[in-house]
């Protein structure tokens, strides 16, 4: 694979990375104590990612062939 190869579950193994990533970060400063406005709709968003990204990843993954 070179640097020019995205197929769907690199782009899916990024996207449900990043999402983690942020939901955990909002977590961990909402756990500090900092208020957050648009905390419950971000963290709604990013678990949808997450579940799409899955999706994603499972779909797009090659089936190997059963043995003959």
């Amino acid at each position: 694979m070179t640097m020019q190869d995205w197929d769907l579950t690199s782009v899916g193994l990024v996207l449900i990375g990043s999402s983690i990533t942020v939901a955990g970060t909002i977590i961990g400063v909402m756990l500090l104590g900092v208020w957050i406005a648009l905390a419950p709709f971000l963290l709604l968003t990013t678990a949808v990612l997450i579940v799409l990204s899955a999706a994603l990843i499972v779909f797009s993954m090659p089936r190997s062939q059963p043995p003959l």
